[in-house]
């Protein structure tokens, strides 16, 4: 499976933010995305998961018999770097009502708790209110709903900068066996996060997606070549 975006375009007040995206991106390979502050990662990410329509251009999703259709809202799981998540409930209630609503598209192999296992998140933990939680446990909360969905295109927005080091490295590994059914793509700011967890790195500078050469990804050179590639690119808000 593909997501191959052609030509994203989208201006905001005048501004151009993305200029003509486009990129092959393939199922069974984490994707770094990077980019300056303002360079369009979120506006990208928007416009793909359908809560910003783009100017122009298209997405498409390339299935493995060869069939291509056009990419549609709930092909994409979005996982925020701010939760959006109903405070009120906990973790479990929320969870269940999310199993009862999507309850065509569970594994027979897994029932409520077995997901809570997979996410490493403790008995206590499931019966607490969900603003009880911290910004980590919040965002494994929404890693845990896209298990259960399972779509094809996953986004992730800064998700393993509010986690301490043993959480992050229990995130990295299933990110690393979810990528065999999904095409992952994953923004960040964080260079050596980056180089450690992604299989190719694609840097959004001046509108326009463009790849850092496999080689060069646990090179010395690599640093160097990633600012090479972001330093046309000013650093705006937006």
């Amino acid at each position: 499976m593909h997501l191959i975006l052609e030509d994203i375009l989208k201006d905001y007040g005048g501004k151009k933010v993305l200029r003509g995206a486009g990129y092959n991106f393939e199922q069974g390979k984490i994707y770094g995305l990077l980019g300056r502050n303002g360079a369009g990662k979120t506006t990208l990410f928007n416009c793909l998961s359908g809560e910003t329509k783009a100017d122009g251009g298209k997405a498409y999703l390339k299935e493995a018999d060869g069939t291509v259709r056009e990419l549609r809202e709930e092909d994409v799981g979005y996982i925020y770097s701010l939760p959006i998540l109903p405070e009120f409930l906990t973790g479990y209630e929320f969870v269940k009502f999310f199993m009862d609503i999507n309850s065509d598209k569970l594994r027979p192999d897994h029932d409520i708790d077995g997901y809570f296992e997979m996410m490493r998140i403790e008995q206590e933990d499931r019966h607490r209110l969900i603003k009880n939680y911290s910004h980590g446990m919040k965002n494994k909360i929404q890693m845990l709903l896209f298990m259960i969905t399972r779509p094809p295109v996953i986004l992730l927005d800064e998700p393993l900068t509010s986690f301490d080091v043993i959480v992050a490295l229990e995130m990295k590994n299933l990110l690393r066996e979810m990528k065999r059914d999904h095409i992952l793509i994953f923004s960040t700011h964080i260079l050596q996060l980056a180089s450690d967890l992604c299989d190719e790195l694609v840097v959004l500078n001046q509108g326009r997606l463009s790849s850092v050469p496999s080689e060069l990804l646990h090179s010395p050179e690599f640093e160097q070549s990633v600012i090479d590639l972001l330093q046309d690119e000013p650093g705006e808000e937006g």
